[in-house]
């Protein structure tokens, strides 16, 4: 197991910025350990253009994304999912598709960049902040002794993660 490539699914409901820059940074600190994918429930059809300007600035593959639907991740020809994680709070309240092979799944909720009102620098210092969020979560995933510890532990310390800090609110198990 411990040579095994883990898929990861990272959900948000328009899959245009903190599942982007979640995919992007998961692929980058994973050093080919994880296959990171996105994807919305209600695909906005665009990547906002902040979180790309953010990826390339902290050195992060900022190329290639596209905003698409969680289908694509449910049907029978999709690849297998070891991961599933709502990055959005609309994401986790929403009933997902029932996933092959029955991923884990937790709840990392992070407030959305692109709500954010006011200056560009404010905007900008917004995507900053999910970014750094979410690589904080990312590298506590990463830190996992995957092959050490059982489905029901590892499971507990992912919704751990998730309630670290940059949670958007006191959700709980959902996903």
């Amino acid at each position: 197991m411990a040579d095994r490539i883990y898929n990861v699914l990272f959900l948000c409901t328009a899959n245009s910025a903190r599942s982007i820059l979640a995919e992007s940074i998961l692929t980058a600190e994973g050093q080919g350990r994880f296959h990171a994918f996105s994807a919305g429930s209600q695909p906005k059809g665009t990547v906002n253009p902040l979180a790309l300007k953010v990826l390339d600035a902290l050195g992060y593959p900022s190329q290639g994304f596209r905003s698409k639907g969680w289908e694509e991740f449910a049907g029978p020809d999709a690849p297998k999912m070891d991961f599933v994680f709502t990055v959005c709070d609309s994401a986790a309240g929403e009933a997902c598709p029932v996933w092959p092979g029955q991923p884990m799944t937790a709840h990392w909720g992070i407030e959305d960049p692109a709500a954010v009102e006011g200056s560009d620098i404010e905007k900008e210092r917004a995507f900053s902040t999910a970014a750094r969020y979410l690589k904080n979560r990312i590298s506590a995933f990463l830190n996992l002794p995957m092959e050490a510890i059982d489905h029901m532990s590892l499971n507990t310390k992912l919704h751990d993660i998730g309630r670290t800090e940059g949670v958007s609110s006191p959700k709980t198990d959902v996903a």
